[in-house]
């Protein structure tokens, strides 16, 4: 990857700020990244927002440069319907309201995941019905490579099609779904 700032050299330096969940990086090669930032402590690096060494290392140990722990907590995503959080979820395992299920979409879809396999609900067929749900699906995919097969004159092909949806309708006769 070339450097974003002189577009010339490899980039080997590359910076990371996240700020409100948005990620933004800087990939720069070694000789901007020393004309743009010098890498002491008091310096700016701009790259669509003021940032600095002194913010990232603040960010990472919590505390800002002179010292002092930072006194703002990060914000906690709550349910604006039930005011439940995901600390709440996780400790009882139940949604306080539907809306939490969107909410926290973002948070539950890896575990619903892991514990389901998928995350949309697949539904069930009883076993009675499912046989000639699947014979009907398979009649009505047959019936449109049929038209097609008309439509582009392949008339062997369209014999055949029509014979199989024939033995298919045959067999699905003892209850029509």
């Amino acid at each position: 990857m070339l450097c974003q700032n002189c577009s010339k050299r490899v980039a080997s330096v590359h910076f990371t700020k996240i700020v409100n969940n948005k990620k933004v990086e800087l990939y720069l090669c070694e000789e901007c990244a020393r004309e743009k930032g010098k890498l002491d402590m008091g310096t700016s690096f701009n790259f669509g927002m003021p940032f600095s060494i002194d913010d990232f290392f603040s960010g990472i140990v919590g505390s800002n440069v002179n010292g002092q722990y930072m006194t703002h907590m990060p914000e906690i995503k709550r349910c604006n319907v039930c005011g439940m959080t995901y600390e709440d979820f996780s400790k009882t395992g139940k949604m306080g309201c539907s809306e939490c299920y969107n909410v926290f979409k973002d948070e539950i879809a890896p575990l619903v995941k892991r514990i389901h396999g998928v995350v949309e609900h697949q539904g069930k067929v009883p076993e009675a019905v499912s046989g000639k749900l699947r014979i009907a699906n398979e009649i009505r995919m047959l019936k449109e490579q049929l038209q097609k097969s008309i439509l582009n004159e392949e008339y062997e092909k369209a014999a055949r099609l029509r014979d199989k949806i024939r033995q298919l309708e045959s067999m699905g006769q003892g209850g029509n779904v």
